[in-house]
């Protein structure tokens, strides 16, 4: 049975024994109100029938029947014999006689039946017709029994069992339409929440949403526990999507990496056994081609050493070691740096102004690598007598380097691909003068390792501005210093 089928049926169960028992109790109070006026009707007949006896009347059967109409009235002396009988009479009935020696008391009564309260008895008068009796004993010894047909309370008994059985049967039958009606409507926010569950797992489609959430009902609580489960659901499915994409990007870089590194080491590993073939051909032979292959694999070594060190630079990184931290003054590496690359080469002047002492928590080597890479990578990617400018200052809590330059800058799409492992702007650059395209990559991890932020500001002929911010140490004192 369905649920709308279980509260219906409830619903007229609960009907069924409210009705029933409403009937019980009016049936029996109808029942006890008939009989007490019945009663009443022989307690006030009594007293004049037994004054007309005491008065001796010669015409004692008429003068009874005008105060005793209808009613059964019998008078035993005593010895037993009836001295007079009177039938009860109704219009249009034959007369009831009451057999006055099958007269016997209710089940409580003693061996006498005389002087007990009236009660109904159908034995007394051999017909189905009851009566309600009433018997008791005059002063002089006589018995005085008078009876009133109990037929009219029958009838009106079963009629009213009547009336109330089809005033019962509609009542279930409107109850039942009214509860079928009333159910429908109640269980509609279900039935909603039934079709979006369906459809749910018909379409497959997670992010419906499951009405009647607001509802303080039962109904509400269902809706939002169903939507609190597809929430999680749906959690664990972006959960799982995320860790496959995570795999996926993770298992591409790295074949990206293993295939970037395979096209990195090939060329210098070719070059020197080149070098080593031209050896072994002879040029141990020859001084000049000796010290030339010997000097050219030592550079192809070192090369290789260099992307190496790199590679495992930012392998640790990519692990989440952490770096020696120390109390790092940032314009002491950047005026060590400048001036190192001053002595490098003078092509591409350097302007530096330190607006504020910027000290941080930090490893000095790799924040002399950043600041190294940087400057290197404008030597790389500019023309001579491009300008640099270099500009330290505090913003709230955080350290801010600016570096800037009047170089050709870079496309929107170039910048995108800025920090990438092996990116070149311009592919057709060599790697002798283009380096393995790892440096940018570096300075974004190391940033990145010291809790700071990079940004990266360029457009075509507008230059390239890298902006870093490092959290600072404490508070410090500002100073102005220009190169």
């Amino acid at each position: 049975m369905t649920l709308r089928g279980r509260l219906v049926a409830g619903t007229v169960l609960v009907a069924v024994i409210a009705l029933g028992g409403a009937g019980v109790a009016t049936y029996a109070a109808f029942t006890s109100s008939q009989l007490r006026q019945v009663d009443d009707n022989l307690q006030r007949t009594h007293e004049p029938i037994e004054q007309l006896i005491d008065s001796g009347s010669t015409d004692l059967e008429g003068s009874i029947g005008q105060i005793a109409p209808g009613l059964f009235v019998a008078i035993i002396d005593e010895g037993g014999s009836t001295v007079l009988t009177i039938p009860a009479r109704k219009p249009g009935d034959s007369p009831l006689v009451v057999d006055v020696d099958h007269l016997s008391a209710p089940e409580h009564a003693t061996n006498s039946f005389v002087d007990r309260p009236a009660y109904s008895t159908r034995t007394a008068t051999g017909t189905d017709i009851e009566v309600r009796v009433r018997v008791s004993r005059l002063d002089d010894g006589t018995m005085l029994v008078i009876g009133e047909s109990l037929e009219e309370v029958d009838e009106s008994a079963r009629r009213l069992i009547v009336i109330e059985t089809v005033v019962a049967a509609v009542a279930l039958l409107v109850a039942a339409a009214v509860g079928w009606t009333l159910v429908h409507v109640g269980l509609r926010p279900l039935r909603a929440v039934e079709a979006t569950a369906l459809s749910i797992a018909e379409d497959g489609n997670l992010d419906q949403v499951v009405p009647g959430t607001n509802e303080s009902n039962e109904v509400g609580r269902l809706a939002r526990a169903l939507e609190t489960m597809l929430a999680t659901i749906r959690q664990a499915f972006a959960d799982r999507d995320a860790k496959e994409l995570a795999l996926q990007t993770s298992e591409q870089r790295m074949r990206q990496l293993v295939a970037d590194v395979s096209h990195e080491l090939r060329t210098p590993l070719a070059a020197v056994a080149a070098y080593t073939e031209l050896i072994e051909r002879g040029a141990r032979e020859r001084p000049e081609d000796l010290e030339r292959a010997l000097r050219g694999i030592g550079l192809e070594a070192a090369r290789m050493g260099a992307l190496v060190e790199e590679l495992l630079l930012l392998a640790r990184l990519d692990e989440g070691r952490s770096l020696e931290r120390s109390r790092v003054d940032i314009n002491e590496i950047v005026v060590d740096a400048v001036a190192a690359a001053h002595s490098v080469s003078h092509e591409w002047p350097i302007s530096l102004r330190v607006s504020d002492l910027v000290v941080i928590n930090g490893d000095p080597s790799r924040l002399r690598q950043v600041v190294d890479n940087l400057l290197a990578n404008v030597r790389t990617h500019t023309p001579p007598a491009t300008s640099i400018s270099i500009e330290l200052t505090i913003e709230g809590n955080h350290g801010v380097i600016v570096f800037s330059d009047n170089g050709p800058g870079m496309t929107k799409d170039q910048a995108a691909h800025i920090f990438e492992r092996f990116y070149r702007a311009d592919p057709s650059r060599s790697r002798s003068s283009g380096g393995a395209g790892l440096g940018m990559s570096i300075v974004n991890a190391l940033v990145t390792a010291h809790d700071g932020r990079i940004h990266v500001d360029t457009a075509p002929g507008a230059g390239l501005t890298i902006t870093i911010d490092l959290p600072l140490a404490d508070a410090h004192d500002r100073s102005t210093l220009t190169i």
